[in-house]
């Protein structure tokens, strides 16, 4: 009679899983816009009339900052001329795309709500050449101007501060015509009935956006302009505002 052989266990294998290293850091920060589940970067908007400064001062706060936090800053009219300029259409732009670029540019229009993710992507771009870190502050320009667009880009940017530089027509047709910022050189949209018609649209449209922002508690810090104000002149009236 055999003699039964004990049979030994067999050896389990135990799969250990792999750790989880938590979420991942991300120096950029600006890369979660859109989709994030994230904090949402805060934002400063700057607000006012064409000529009335908001790209030097957007330029200015890049470099030197704002209140010890590092600014980005977003100049949409640049970067929809930057993305309308090339003769390939960049990663992830449509044809679509391409031509609602190319028709604003044209027509001088505002980008409507159908077309907000145009602007979405032309802002992830810029987001993706920037490395945006927690506690950096976006500076917008151009981005949003109506009501509209505020309501889409509030899904993914917090505007905490508005900077509203006032100035009547009058004052911008002065200050573009001397070119008191030294920003107006070359520019094509600088004509009598351009002006005319882009104050127009800010007086109807984007002025509307201080409310908008008020009521839901934005700082809205207002630096009246006129003809011979300068930017270090805005620059002292906003440090004066933010004490």
């Amino acid at each position: 009679m055999r003699a039964r052989t004990k049979r030994m266990p067999r050896k389990t294998t135990h799969v250990v899983p792999r750790l989880s290293r938590g979420p991942k850091k991300r120096t950029r920060v600006a890369e979660k816009w859109g989709r994030s589940r994230g904090p949402k970067p805060e934002a400063i908007l700057l607000l006012g009339p064409t000529g009335s400064g908001k790209t030097p001062l957007g330029a200015a706060l890049q470099k030197h900052g704002l209140s010890g936090k590092r600014c980005i800053h977003f100049d949409f009219g640049a970067n929809l001329r930057e993305v309308g300029g090339l003769k390939r259409r960049p990663p992830g732009f449509t044809v679509k795309d391409r031509t609602v670029i190319l028709d604003s540019l044209r027509t001088g229009a505002l980008l409507e709500n159908e077309n907000f993710p145009t602007a979405e992507k032309i802002m992830r771009r810029f987001s993706r050449r920037h490395r945006m870190k927690k506690g950096d502050i976006l500076v917008l320009n151009g981005l949003p101007r109506h009501e509209g667009q505020a309501a889409d880009l509030g899904r993914t940017v917090a505007v905490k501060t508005i900077i509203y530089l006032k100035a009547s027509i009058n004052t911008v047709r002065e200050r573009i015509r001397r070119n008191t910022d030294g920003d107006r050189t070359a520019r094509r949209d600088d004509s009598p009935a351009e002006i005319k018609r882009k104050y127009a649209i800010f007086q109807k449209r984007t002025r509307a956006l201080l409310d908008y922002y008020a009521r839901r508690r934005a700082k809205v810090l207002v630096i009246p302009l006129d003809v011979r104000s300068t930017l270090n002149d805005v620059s002292r009236r906003l440090a004066d505002l933010l004490l």
